[in-house]
């Protein structure tokens, strides 16, 4: 009896071999019109007998899973006959589907074009009924979102994915796992926008938030405003006010649902320069609201996304159900603009070590929604706030949050993710990013500050020192900071010892009282509130030859009124001396030393931007502008010796206007004001960036960012002085890695006067008061963020000899 028992026993597993290996199948193929040969974009393709419909890629091309029960399929597409076709052995199949003229005739009343442009029409019409920011005066909902970076084949997967910038791109180029959640509560009240609140958010491996993916736009939940956003890239929506300029439309097919809707494709227009891309919209046949829409980008990285909503019948409007957003690499030499610049193949992977095809994948999902119910949006509150609980959800809290399946395989990521994280020690790694970022380098309880290290100038030559700040490893109440460094040429010694006491976390309320014994540039005005900024080094120091020696003790208030309001007050008391012969005059008597005791109120305002606030840190989400800057400072005679009285003021506006067509325009407007008794030591000049040299080559250096480049170093000095920069940033030329060639074009304009010039010894200068111009052009990043500046000075200052009007320098923008 043992052998037919281990015979049927036989026959059943070669039964089950058999019924898992038909289970699941794959059927790859292509549809074509047989007129020209060109591939169908999307084209439906329905599965018999299960109705399930898939549509075809841009190029016509499908691959569609299939289980055993599927005998065939069914290809349509409008102006074209349909096409059964049965399932077979075969690996591939090629589909060509004849015109069907009649048909035409009857879809398309006039042409086409017509009848879809009529319909994009309606539906931008309709944007003040189906746009619920525009409908509603409030409404909240939560979401879950998840993504995961996980290779092509792996089974049972269930997974989503994101990364973007410095704090994971180690794990992404290693081609490992990376897996994160996040869930928020989003509240919408009109004229105050949506704001987000995350609840609940964990990072495999991370302990500390990983802010650059919680700051970043992973995608936009509407198609109803001018752009739409993909992972921090705007691109023209396809239902803009403008979309018929910018995108072709082409109706595919309608819909058999309960409420039917138009299939209609979107394409940019060839002569069309906009970020655009392409895809679908699924269009509502009553409401004209959007049921689903999918756009795509292709090149060295393919990107889909996809957004599902669901009908809510007793406001009759679409809601956003679903989005999805997956990244594969890609098979055509082009770069695709995402993360806010270009993507290829260096930055998302093709492949990890063993070989494995990498995707990336981002999905949400919304729930709870409610409209017109209470919210309580605070004014100028932050976009995105952290909630103090956030990064300590328990599993049993994140198991009722989640409403995507959390697999063996997600716990797997984590475990995995967090062990190769300890290895390989990357929260150092990002640690030593974000403040290299900021110009430091984090070592232990202190933070060195790498502008201290080697410097170069004029007058110090060769500057070498340290310095740096404490952290909150030693203490969260209190920091500690300094420096010291020496001039080669000068051969001084220059230091600054200082600390602060914290007042209010939350508000980066700080206390601070510093001595600083060391030069600063003659004529110089900075904001105190305006954003640290590091390089590598700063292009005008090195021409700089003109500086005074001040000895300053300082008590100063930093504190932010609201993320968008930054300011300081500073009381100090200066003891200045001169490096060169210069003299000021006042009442008769000539000063070469002297003491400035000063109170300074700085602020710095950006309404446009938004932010992501923290228990302990603001970060800027999205730079808006225009960003306004005021300074104003009060000297007074006799206050702690002090020896004059004066009045400065200074305002900046910074506006950055940028173009779907991937051009931009900058411009800055600066007005700076004195009047009273102001040394030369402290008024004002029109950042110049000329040394004084015969010939062009000789003047050859680094240009600056917002630099006069023809204006020499201490020719113009005003107590009264306006200036104006535009650049405007014409497309990159993508040329390689290394090579994305830009050309700027640049104006600068500058108007001063010096009120008592006659009180100034020992140095001579003009003042602008006839205005100073010139223009001129940047080709910026020609190999490894270097490039060159051209300029040309002209006007009531122009030179008599044609070379000294000509600056000739290259540039270099560094950026990690």
């Amino acid at each position: 009896m043992a052998k037919p028992i281990y015979g049927l026993l036989l026959i059943f597993l070669c039964c089950c071999c058999t019924l898992a290996s038909y289970s699941q199948n794959t059927i790859n193929g292509l549809v074509k019109s047989e007129l020209d040969g060109e591939g169908l974009a999307y084209a439906t393709i329905q599965l018999q007998p299960s109705k399930e419909s898939f549509l075809t890629q841009a190029n016509g091309s499908f691959s569609i899973e299939i289980s055993e029960e599927t005998t065939s399929f069914s290809v349509k597409y409008i102006g074209y006959r349909p096409k059964e076709v049965r399932i077979s052995e075969a690996d591939f199949y090629q589909i060509n589907l004849q015109p069907n003229p009649e048909q035409l005739d009857q879809v398309f009343i006039n042409s086409e074009s017509d009848k879809v442009s009529a319909i994009i029409q309606q539906a931008i019409d309709n944007k003040k009924h189906n746009n619920p920011k525009k409908r509603f005066n409030t409404y909240r909902y939560k979401t879950y979102n998840k993504f995961i970076i996980d290779n092509e084949n792996a089974a049972g997967l269930d997974l989503t994915a994101d990364s973007t910038q410095n704090s994971i791109e180690t794990v992404i180029e290693d081609g490992r796992n990376y897996l994160a959640e996040k869930n928020s509560l989003i509240e919408f009240e009109k004229g105050k926008g949506e704001k987000e609140s995350i609840l609940a958010t964990r990072t495999a491996g991370f302990k500390e938030p990983v802010y650059e993916l919680l700051t970043t736009n992973v995608q936009s939940n509407t198609w109803y405003e001018k752009y739409y956003v993909i992972f921090g890239s705007e691109y023209s929506s396809p239902l803009s006010d403008k979309a018929l300029k910018n995108y072709s439309y082409k109706i595919l097919d309608t819909t058999a649902t309960e409420r039917p809707a138009y299939v209609i494709l979107f394409q940019p227009k060839k002569r069309s320069k906009l970020a655009s891309f392409e895809g679908l919209l699924y269009l509502d046949t009553l409401n004209f609201g959007i049921q689903k829409a999918v756009g795509q980008l292709k090149g060295k990285a393919n990107l889909e996304a996809v957004q599902e909503f669901s009908y809510v019948e007793e406001e009759d409007i679409w809601f956003p159900k679903t989005n999805t957003i997956t990244i594969k690499p890609g098979s055509l030499d082009k770069e695709i603009s995402i993360f806010g610049g270009n993507v290829d193949l260096g930055r998302l992977p093709t492949k990890n070590r063993e070989g494995e095809e990498l995707y990336l994948k981002s999905v949400t999902t919304y729930q709870d929604l409610q409209f017109n119910a209470p919210v309580n949006i605070k004014k100028n509150s932050s976009a995105v706030r952290l909630m103090p609980n956030a990064m300590t959800t328990s599993d049993s809290v994140w198991q009722n949050i989640r409403t995507i399946p959390f697999s063996k395989r997600d716990q797997q990521t984590f475990n995995k993710v967090d062990s190769i994280i300890r290895v390989k020690n990357i929260d150092r790694k990002i640690e030593v990013i974000q403040h290299f970022n900021n110009g430091y380098y984090p070592l232990g309880f202190f933070d060195f500050d790498l502008r201290t290290l080697v410097k170069y100038n004029q007058h110090e030559g060769l500057r070498l020192g340290a310095g740096g700040i404490t952290n909150e490893k030693l203490s969260s109440k209190f920091r500690l900071q300094g420096y010291g460094v020496y001039g080669f040429k000068d051969r001084a010694v220059k230091y600054s010892l200082g600390g602060g006491i914290s007042l209010n976390k939350p508000t980066g309320t700080w206390l601070n009282f510093i001595y600083t014994d060391d030069i600063a540039e003659v004529g110089s005005f900075k904001y105190l509130t305006d954003a640290r900024v590091y390089s590598l080094f700063e292009p005008r120091l090195v021409n700089i030859n003109y500086y005074y020696k001040y000895q300053k003790s300082l008590v100063s208030l930093q504190h932010q009124f609201t993320p968008k309001l930054l300011s300081e007050f500073q009381l100090s008391h200066n003891r200045i001396s001169q490096t060169r012969g210069y003299l000021f005059q006042q009442n008769q008597n000539l000063f070469a030393d002297y003491t400035i005791s000063k109170v300074t109120a700085s602020f710095r305002w950006s309404p446009f931007s938004d932010y992501l606030k923290s228990q302990d840190r603001n970060i800027e989400i999205k730079q808006g502008f225009p960003q306004f800057s005021f300074q104003a400072t009060q000297a007074v005679s006799d206050l702690l010796g002090s020896d004059f009285t004066f009045t400065k003021l200074g305002t900046k506006i910074n506006y950055t206007y940028e173009r779907l067509n991937q051009t931009s325009t900058q411009v800055i407007l600066e007005g700076n004001y004195g009047f009273g008794d102001i040394p030369l030591t402290h008024s004002f000049h029109a950042y110049p960036n000329n040394p004084e040299k015969e010939r062009i080559m000789q003047r050859f250096s680094v240009a600056g960012r917002r630099t006069f480049e023809t204006m020499y170093f201490s020719e113009f000095f005003s107590d009264r002085l306006a200036n104006l920069q535009v650049k405007h940033f014409l497309r990159r030329w993508n040329l390689g890695k290394y090579s994305n060639p830009q050309l700027v074009l640049i104006t600068r304009h500058a108007i001063g006067d010096m009120s008592e010039q006659s009180n100034h010894y020992g140095i001579r200068f003009n003042t602008l008061n006839h205005g100073y111009s010139e223009s001129g052009f940047e080709i910026n990043n020609i190999l490894t963020g270097f490039g060159l500046n051209f300029a040309y000075r002209y006007g009531a200052y122009h030179l008599p000899n044609f070379e000294d009007n000509i600056a000739f320098k290259f540039t270099f923008y560094f950026k990690l």
